[in-house]
Parts: structure tokens; C-alpha cells; sequence
């Protein structure tokens, strides 16, 4: 099998476990049950919304690496509304959509990037909170076809990303 061939094959859809958006710079996330995502805004009511063309409408962080992070910091479970990530998914290797687009529920989307950790994991999560995070804060996404998402949806592999992205990592 080739590389190409090998990169679009997904052993299941992912599965949307949780949503939550900023409204603004230092406000606590508001998690939700569903979403309107839209094409030039990003995620509705979100801090990124109303921002076009951006290459971080959209962050995505994986439900398994929250349990990572959780161990790494010594505790049970971490909230996902402390790690300022939109969606958290269950079931899919984010980090294979880099470049790729996927169907979020009705919405589509292409992956952008990395979501690195900023310094503000040191605050949210306590001391040694960035270094937990390093290599498990998710991608970034942005949307090409509007849509909703909602909690239980699916997130599945379209197609490899024919146009060039400009990555913001």
C-alpha cells in the first residue's frame, strides 16, 4: 500500500463527545449540546467567531488525550472547558486530519494544525500544566462547508486537502 493509500484509511468514524465555545478573551468555556458552525465565522458565539479565513475557526482535541493529560498531572479526569479546546472527539487520531478534510457533523472542515499549548495550561491545570499538554493539545481547523455539530455526531475522513494550507504552527 502506498503512504496516500495508507492515510486515508480510518479504522472508524471519530465520535463528537464534547462542545464548548469562549465567548471572549478570558471567559470560562460554555459548553453546549450543539453547535452552528458557519464558513467565514467559525463556531457561533464562539471568541473566533466573526474572524474569516482563519486557520484556527475550529479546535479539536482528542477524548483519549485528555486522560493522558489527566495522569500526567496526577489526577482522575480534567474537565475539558479547562483546556480551551471547541470539540473533543473520541475514537479518531486528530492529528491524521492535518491537511485532510472531514465531515463534522453537518459541517466540513480542514485541518490546519497543531494546537499547541499555550502558557494559560499553567494556570488552568496547576503547576506542570503546559508540559502535559505538549504533544496532546489537538488541531485546528478551518471550515469550508457550514454546518451543525452537536453532541454523538460523527466525525469522518473525506478526502486529502488539494489546496495549499497555511499552517499557524
Amino acid at each position: 500500500m502506498s503512504l496516500f493509500e495508507l492515510m486515508k484509511n480510518f479504522p472508524a468514524p471519530g465520535v463528537v463527545r464534547w462542545i464548548g465555545v469562549r465567548p471572549a478573551r478570558g471567559v470560562e468555556v460554555t459548553p453546549l449540546s450543539e453547535v452552528a458552525i458557519g464558513l467565514e465565522n467559525g463556531l457561533q458565539g464562539d471568541r473566533y467567531h466573526g474572524k474569516p479565513g482563519s486557520v484556527r475557526q475550529v479546535t479539536l482535541i482528542q477524548a483519549e488525550h485528555l486522560e493522558v493529560v489527566a495522569r500526567l498531572l496526577g489526577r482522575k479526569t480534567i474537565d475539558p472547558a479547562l483546556l480551551r479546546r471547541n470539540i473533543v472527539v473520541e475514537g479518531m487520531n486528530l492529528l491524521a486530519l492535518r491537511s485532510q478534510e472531514f465531515e463534522l457533523g453537518t459541517a466540513v472542515l480542514v485541518g490546519t494544525g497543531n494546537c499547541a499549548p499555550c502558557s494559560q495550561m499553567e494556570k488552568a491545570l496547576g503547576p506542570g500544566g503546559y508540559n502535559a499538554m505538549r504533544g496532546h493539545g489537538g488541531i485546528t481547523a478551518s471550515v469550508i462547508q457550514p454546518g451543525v455539530v452537536r453532541v454523538g455526531d460523527s466525525v469522518t475522513w473525506l478526502r486529502r486537502q488539494e489546496r495549499v494550507v497555511e499552517y499557524d504552527d
